[in-house]
């Protein structure tokens, strides 16, 4: 292990041309300092400096010594006032789990109103729903996105509340959508090639029963776990997909993406999941209130 006390002695004679201005500048006796820098150069293996004239120089091993030295050790002067700094900055953690299948463009949505906190630190985490409600009861996570409310369980004390109930539009490619397509939605899904989330999303069975209740066999071409990625290969022209409309402003930025038609039938519901302590965090509160004055036809429920 490097001793940095050797290193900050050696790095003090250099700067200083000598050990005895050293020794000055540190109220130190010079045989302390010269003994503690020969430690140094017996430990590197190497002698770092020479006599020169009334002073002393560095040797080429010292020269490389010294720039790292120099490097070390204004960092180190630097740092009281960076941790001054970063104790005294108010600073917002907001620690937000996404499960698996949930609508990455919605999710982006919904966590709008808080993104331009200035004092906003965001950690965004995915996973299986399980495995963030654990954590969200361990207080490691500060609220949950999913597409389903928290399965009932009296150990982990959890609340679920509902902040989007969004109808569901469909996009497609610009040489895949004309107004043929648009004029026979929804039958026209039958005869293009359909993108859609998988299996892990709760949307994803609420889609294939909407597609049986209205006879629909769609060519399904790909499934996707994240929905700003389906919406990548959508605009590269592999097919057309749905989007709640809560998603549907990022998916429309999307080059060459042309609107399909509009399933006023079909929803996409997003819940919140908080502890009972995070409660009373400022920016969950700040989007459960956003969503309720957008409509998103919030629900309760305690669990």
């Amino acid at each position: 292990m490097l001793n940095y006390r050797h290193l900050y002695y050696f790095w003090i004679v250099t700067k200083e041309g000598g050990f005895s201005r050293a020794a000055d500048r540190l109220d130190m006796a010079v045989q302390t300092i010269s003994a503690q820098v020969r430690e140094l150069e017996r430990s590197f293996g190497h002698q770092l400096l020479k006599p020169a004239g009334r002073g002393v120089a560095l040797t080429e091993a010292g020269k490389a010594a010294f720039s790292r030295a120099e490097e070390i050790f204004q960092l180190g002067q630097r740092l009281p006032e960076e941790v001054k700094q970063a104790s005294s900055a108010k600073v917002t953690r907001l620690k937000v789990g996404f499960s698996d299948g949930i609508s990455k463009l919605a999710a982006h949505a919904l966590l709008a109103p808080v993104l331009q906190m200035p004092d906003l630190r965001l950690v965004c985490h995915e996973g299986e729903l399980d495995e963030l409600m654990g954590e969200l009861a361990l207080h490691q996570l500060d609220l949950v996105l999913s597409c389903r409310p928290a399965p009932y369980n009296p150990n982990l004390r959890l609340i679920s509340q509902r902040l989007s109930d969004a109808a569901v539009i469909w996009f497609g490619p610009s040489k895949m959508v004309g107004s043929a397509e648009r004029a026979r939605f929804p039958q026209s899904l039958d005869a293009l090639p359909v993108l859609l989330p998988t299996a892990h999303s709760a949307f994803r069975d609420t889609l294939d029963r909407w597609f049986d209740t209205h006879g629909l066999k769609p060519n399904v071409v790909g499934e996707f776990e994240d929905s700003a990625l389906l919406a990548v290969f959508a605009s590269g022209g592999m097919g057309v997909f749905p989007v709640s409309t809560l998603g549907a402003a990022p998916a429309k930025l999307m080059r060459g993406l042309r609107w399909l038609g509009s399933s006023a039938d079909l929803r996409e519901e997003i819940y919140l999941l908080r502890s009972r302590r995070g409660l009373e965090h400022p920016a969950a509160l700040r989007i459960v209130d956003a969503a309720q004055k957008g409509g998103a036809a919030p629900g309760f429920n305690g669990t």
